[in-house]
């Protein structure tokens, strides 16, 4: 769970505060209760004497002598209850007992070889004492709340500045481009963090616009060509002279041409993250069937099998271009690695899975499948690939939010699951468009 500044602040604050309040409560409670015991000690002291003395010089003063305790017992004020029998045994000095639910003091002191028993009853004091504590106990617990009163609104005044550059901040993050004044900020620290964020904003914002000149160029300097190259080969299709060898190769070069008028597209888009534009329903058979059309002949020459096991009228919402390339990817992969068997489509549950019966990857390559430059066999694929196919079908569906997942097993084949979501009822792509019309 994630708190405020101001709320961890307040509560540091507090605790801290609380914290030293007690510890000073409980400092002067058993500072308190150490004077107490060394003045009642001290009165006590100063009584027997003047007692003492004033019984040798006039024994006549004695009070009555208590067999039981063989000794004279004596009350500093008003009368006593009997001591119990218990007393004969103490030692000499004062000791505190409870009579009759009362603390009570006794000294023992020797008397002529026998004892006296002086009793002080200071159970009144000591009840205003305990007061007195009660009460200051019960002041260090207001303090304590009017301590986190305190400090909850001190704390927002010294996250106030922290809040309002946080607000810049996300103004800035939502579009805005005038730089955060530092001059609106009192603490160095502070200063100092809005000098280095402007120094970032301004930087991030070179970069961005350089990358949007560098998008536009690319897409320019590629789409010309590529545009050349798809009227070439639509004039060439109409020349009768043309032979069917000829065709066939230059419908190959046409739909070459549509691929890289696709990736194009779609590295543009995830260039400039267009990440929830252009999404329309798409038929998937037919995507899957454009994407398989580059490798039908390496396919054919290996007599590995293609099956498209769905649904032909199946659409799935999602942008052409992205998916276009990332069936594109997986389709070349599948058919690199398969030299027999069968290349299956099949969709479920707004699942498209991509079976084949191809060398599988071993299990300590198939957590780096999805890396950049990576190649699970290079010995293998030498010549094929660069292992950055399937880095851009991650790339591209971690942009529009498709997992994927993929199992393997050497010698056996491997699976790709893509999840892609299904068109809601009633929306028409342009393929059932151009094929109603």
């Amino acid at each position: 769970m994630r708190h405020s500044l101001r709320f961890k602040v307040a509560l540091v604050f507090s605790a801290l505060t609380i914290v030293l309040l007690v510890a000073q409560a409980l400092g002067v409670k058993t500072f308190a209760e150490a004077q107490e015991e060394k003045l009642i000690t001290a009165l006590i002291r100063d009584d027997i004497a003047n007692v003492m003395q004033g019984y040798r010089a006039n024994p006549a003063l004695l009070p009555p002598f208590d067999a039981r305790l063989n000794g004279y017992v004596s009350a500093a004020d008003q009368p006593l209850a009997a001591l119990p029998g218990s007393i004969r045994n103490l030692s000499e000095g004062t000791h505190e007992i409870v009579l009759d639910d009362r603390e009570i003091h006794v000294a023992v002191v020797p008397f002529e070889a026998r004892r006296l028993y002086r009793v002080y009853n200071f159970s009144v004091y000591e009840k205003q004492f305990r007061h007195v504590i009660d009460m200051l106990m019960a002041g260090t617990g207001i303090f304590a709340l009017l301590t986190i009163w305190l400090a909850y609104g001190l704390s927002g005044l010294l996250v106030r500045q922290v809040a309002g550059l946080a607000r810049q901040v996300k103004a800035l993050r939502l579009g805005g481009s005038t730089p955060i004044n530092p001059g609106k900020y009192d603490e160095v620290e502070l200063v100092g963090l809005v000098e280095a964020f402007n120094d970032y904003h301004r930087r991030m914002a070179d970069m961005i616009e350089r990358e949007k000149e560098f998008t536009c160029n690319v897409s320019h300097e590629l789409r010309t060509p590529l545009t050349t190259i798809k009227t070439s080969c639509e004039l060439l299709e109409q020349d009768a002279a043309q032979g069917t060898k000829s065709r066939a190769r230059i419908q190959q070069i046409e739909r070459a041409a549509d691929n890289m008028r696709e990736l194009v597209n779609a590295l543009l888009l995830l260039a400039r993250e267009e990440s929830t534009q252009n999404v329309e329903p798409v038929r998937l058979a037919r995507m899957i069937e454009t994407a398989l059309a580059p490798f039908a002949d390496r396919l054919a020459n290996k007599g590995v099998e293609t099956v498209i096991d769905m649904d032909r009228n199946v659409h799935v919402a999602a942008n052409r271009s992205a998916l276009a390339i990332v069936l594109s990817n997986l389709a070349d992969n599948a058919s690199r690695h398969t030299d027999r068997g069968h290349l299956r489509f099949s969709y479920a549950d707004g699942w498209l899975r991509i079976e084949d019966t191809g060398s599988g990857i071993s299990a300590h390559a198939l957590p780096h499948v999805f890396d950049r430059f990576y190649q699970a066999s290079p010995e293998q694929t030498a010549g094929h690939g660069v292992g950055i196919g399937l880095a851009i079908v991650k790339k591209i569906c971690d942009r529009y939010g498709w997992p994927v997942e993929l199992e393997s097993e050497p010698g056996r084949g491997t699976r790709v699951s893509l999840r892609l979501p299904a068109a809601g009822p009633g929306s028409a792509s342009p393929d059932a468009l151009s094929a109603v019309s």
